[in-house]
């Protein structure tokens, strides 16, 4: 019999493909997601549970239901502009929501998590690349939560032994070698898939914020790690806790960055299109370059990021899966 395992946001963009990885690797993973932003067609690989993380009684019932050995949490709201419009929004589901869920884990003696975090922590850093030490200044609600849900994984460690693994992710983009999922948001937010739509006539152009920085090209830097490789990852952090790892916050990112016009350029090379761009006004608080120092992920996972697939390889796995199932799936009208 395999060992359960609860993923809170399983029906989402990077819970999914991780679902995916967890069956692939002898788990069964149980999906609990609300749909707000997740899909059920996404859940393929174990069984699914429509609930809420703010939802004491769903939670506690997923949990007697299902006896997981641990929890992978994913359940947040994510988007940027939206956390500085409606904070409070965010608070409740990302803080609250998490300290629901981790009440729900002590109670059921659940006591290993592997936790979705973002290198949003750090705000605006002072150097790069970003190394697990540096200050975590989050200059967004969006950030703020995500570092609060670090807070209190500590305090659990210190206070109730909890096994944790706060994973500090850059770009997470790309799709499933098989197709079989990807990136279905709404709205969507990231460059590959909105420069993706101007080519499958979904948009109109891609507005690129910035083109003064310093860089080479004028356009910001960011490391981009395919999807697949963020959740191997989740299954490396699982197994590492499940054997008596210590409590430990990684980066996860390829240690190398891509520009936004070199992303354009790796979406026209893959599609053999031209994507329609234009640039816009930089957007406030983005910084120049964020590109992790992932020799932590190496040292203690033993997940190598040199093994990570390149800018190619990634926007290649998102063409695929935009253009023959998204377009299909969601047809434009008119």
């Amino acid at each position: 019999m395999t060992r359960k395992v609860l993923v809170t946001g399983g029906a989402g963009y990077i819970g999914s493909h991780t679902c995916k990885a967890l069956a692939a690797a002898g788990y069964t993973p149980v999906a609990y997601d609300n749909l707000d932003y997740g899909h059920e067609w996404a859940v393929r690989w174990g069984p699914f549970v429509r609930g809420d993380i703010l939802d004491a009684d769903g939670l506690s019932a997923a949990f007697a239901a299902h006896r997981p050995v641990a929890v992978v949490h994913f359940a947040a709201y994510t988007y940027v502009g939206e956390s500085v419009r409606d904070p409070l929004r965010y608070y409740r589901n990302n803080v609250l929501g998490s300290l629901q869920l981790l009440s729900s884990m002590r109670a059921h003696g659940v006591g290993k998590i592997v936790y979705s975090s973002t290198c949003a922590t750090y705000g605006i850093p002072r150097s790069t690349p970003i190394a697990e030490d540096m200050p975590q200044v989050p200059i967004n609600p969006y950030g703020q939560t995500k570092l609060a849900v670090e807070r209190m994984l500590a305090d659990c460690a210190n206070a109730h032994g909890l096994g944790y693994c706060a994973l500090r992710y850059f770009n997470a983009a790309g799709a499933d070698s098989a197709a079989e999922i990807g990136e279905d948001h709404a709205p969507e937010t990231h460059l590959i898939p909105l420069a993706i739509a101007t080519l499958l006539d979904r948009a109109a152009s891609l507005e690129v914020y910035g083109r003064d920085y310093e860089t080479p090209d004028g356009s910001a830097i960011r490391d981009y790690v395919h999807v697949a490789d963020l959740a191997r990852t989740h299954v490396a952090a699982l197994d590492y806790l499940l054997a008596g790892g210590a409590p430990v916050a990684l980066n996860v990112g390829s240690g190398k960055g891509a520009s936004v016009l070199e992303a354009i350029a790796a979406v026209e090379r893959q599609s053999g299109r031209k994507v329609r761009w234009k640039f816009g006004p930089r957007r406030a608080g983005d910084p120049a370059i964020l590109v992790a120092d992932p020799s932590r992920l190496k040292a203690v996972l033993n997940v190598d990021p040199a093994s990570f697939a390149d800018l190619d390889d990634i926007v290649a796995s998102a063409w695929q899966w935009h253009s023959r199932h998204l377009a299909r799936q969601h047809p434009v009208s008119g």
